[in-house]
């Protein structure tokens, strides 16, 4: 099978985007990707649900065309390559489409199926919605009180791959660069020359010679313009809906002209772009520079009352304390693409595990969108009709949503919290809930519907 005989269906119509708005047609084309490892047993529950919410809202009205495209393992039996350009060029074309979990190819290659498709259809925006469904498993007291949206940055930072292995003559030549061209900068690299590691083999291990240089250089790119596009999104969410706050999380105390830029980028963009609208952390901490702490308490106060949407910031390492201990003081969250894969996992757990956690890949200036199923393969699991199918449904919600569907996607947040609190679980949440029944992947799909 060549990748020319990948086939869009005859029926329904592409979405198109003019003055930034979605045009979304009644029988809108979803390229979808069902995944590896157990991604086909989700992938079928899924689909089901989504088709079954769209019925009901819509009556007839408006229908989800599916067109299967392939990356992932599926995509190497049939292709030959774990990511055929046709894939690509699908979404590219159709704007806004759906997948399961992908297999990480092992060796040479792409470092991630994910991240290449991010990369290459500059999703610059990676969302994250965090909620608590009642009657779902958690280790914390109070999971309700986590309510929360993630917007990772997708496209820079250490995940732009700018790596060299160590040993290697490229890592060699970025070491030479900075030994002739920044020595104090490179005297930082601890083990950088022969002479260093064998003053240390010296010192720690006598009479064992110095085994050779090898270090593994990383680059880690954050632009004002990928910061402004990102907070800007983040701003944007949260006062359309009518959230009360956006914390740029970072780490800016160490790295500064990286996470430190971001921050001071992402509070300058807010106020640029968004004035009266919002107030600054930034904004505070010049009153109170110019007319001390008690006028720039007042002047936020007054700020809040009137309805503008505060924007704060933390450090990475007490955010991740605090979404634990406070997590009612988080509403909306803008980070660099670690921290955010860091919070974004940390968040899940909290509410029941990656396995009902959705999230989005999305280009607000393009349309282009990839809805996705946030966990692993597991590969063990594939074909058992038994994992969890709730990270693609609420993945497709968000989708629904981003469509514009919102009485669609209002059926399946109901048909999953129904669903659950009937108890009648797949096993990951039977096994930790007293009194649950343990029904298949199938099986819940049926339920969600059910109580739709």
């Amino acid at each position: 099978m060549a990748q020319s005989e990948f086939s869009p269906p005859e029926e329904g119509d592409r979405i198109a985007i003019s003055s930034g708005t979605l045009q979304v047609p009644a029988r809108p084309i979803i390229p979808f990707i069902r995944g590896d490892g157990t991604g086909r047993d989700i992938w079928s529950a899924s689909e089901r649900v989504l088709e079954a919410a769209v019925t009901k809202a819509y009556e007839g009205r408006r229908q989800l065309v599916w067109y299967e495209v392939f990356a992932g393992e599926a995509a190497k039996r049939r292709f030959d390559d774990w990511l055929p350009a046709a894939t690509v060029e699908a979404f590219r074309e159709y704007l806004i489409g759906i997948k399961g979990p992908l297999t990480t190819p092992v060796g040479g290659g792409f470092r991630s199926l994910n991240v290449t498709l991010r990369q290459q259809l500059d999703l610059y925006v990676c969302q994250r919605p965090v909620q608590y469904f009642s009657g779902v498993p958690s280790p914390v007291k109070r999971p309700e009180k986590v309510d929360m949206v993630i917007f990772r940055e997708n496209t820079e930072d250490i995940y732009a791959g700018i790596e060299y292995r160590g040993g290697t003559p490229e890592a060699a030549r970025v070491l030479d660069f900075f030994r002739e061209n920044f020595p104090e900068q490179f005297a930082k690299v601890r083990f950088g020359t022969p002479e260093r590691i064998q003053e240390y083999m010296d010192r720690a291990s006598p009479g064992h010679s110095a085994p050779s240089v090898e270090v593994g250089i990383g680059i880690k790119p954050v632009s004002e313009v990928g910061t402004i596009r990102l907070v800007k999104a983040a701003v944007d969410y949260a006062l359309t809906q009518k959230r009360r706050s956006v914390t740029l999380v970072h780490k800016g105390n160490i790295m500064k002209f990286t996470e430190g830029a971001f921050r001071d980028w992402g509070y300058a963009a807010a106020e640029r772009i968004f004035g009266e609208r919002v107030y600054t952390w930034a904004q505070y901490a010049r009153t109170q520079a110019e007319r001390g702490e008690e006028a720039a308490r007042a002047e936020q106060a007054a700020a809040l009352e009137r309805g503008a949407l505060l924007i704060k910031d933390a450090i990475a390492d007490i955010a991740l304390q605090q979404v634990l201990t406070r997590p009612e003081e988080f509403d909306v969250i803008a980070t660099l693409n670690l921290n955010g894969d860091y919070l974004s996992d940390a968040l899940a757990a909290q509410v029941g595990g990656i396995g009902i956690a959705p999230g989005g890949n999305i280009n607000y200036v393009t349309g282009h969108a990839i809805f996705e199923a946030t966990h692993g393969t597991a590969p063990k699991y594939a074909n058992l009709d038994k994992v969890n199918p709730g990270s693609v449904i609420l993945s497709g919600e968000m989708m629904l949503r981003y469509l514009g569907w919102k009485e669609a996607a209002d059926l399946v947040l109901k048909g999953l919290s129904g669903a659950i609190a009937s108890r009648r679980l797949t096993y990951d949440f039977a096994r930790l809930t007293e009194g649950a029944t343990e029904i298949g992947c199938s099986a819940f799909g049926d339920n969600v519907i059910a109580h739709m």
